[in-house]
């Protein structure tokens, strides 16, 4: 899966769109290197996403085959720091 999907299912960035421009600008990490929104996933990878001061680490658990529920959004993936 995409890496922009993936963050719009997991609910990790709200829209898809912005996942995109979010990439664009440079901040999201997969596996410590800059990412595309095309980025092709797999489970075990980690994502790294800085906003302002903020960072946050997940590692993908389960890559969906398509749109969850919001309820089990939270399952496709572990927090690893905030």
């Amino acid at each position: 899966m995409r890496l922009d999907k993936f963050l719009k299912v997991s609910r990790l960035i709200k829209r898809r769109t912005v996942a995109n421009k979010v990439s664009e600008q440079g901040r999201i990490y997969v596996n410590n290197n800059p990412a595309k929104p095309a980025k092709q996933l797999k489970e075990g990878d980690i994502i790294t996403i800085v906003q302002a001061d903020l960072e946050i680490k997940v590692r993908i658990i389960k890559i969906p085959s398509n749109n969850v529920s919001v309820q089990e959004a939270s399952s496709l993936y572990e927090v690893l720091n905030i």
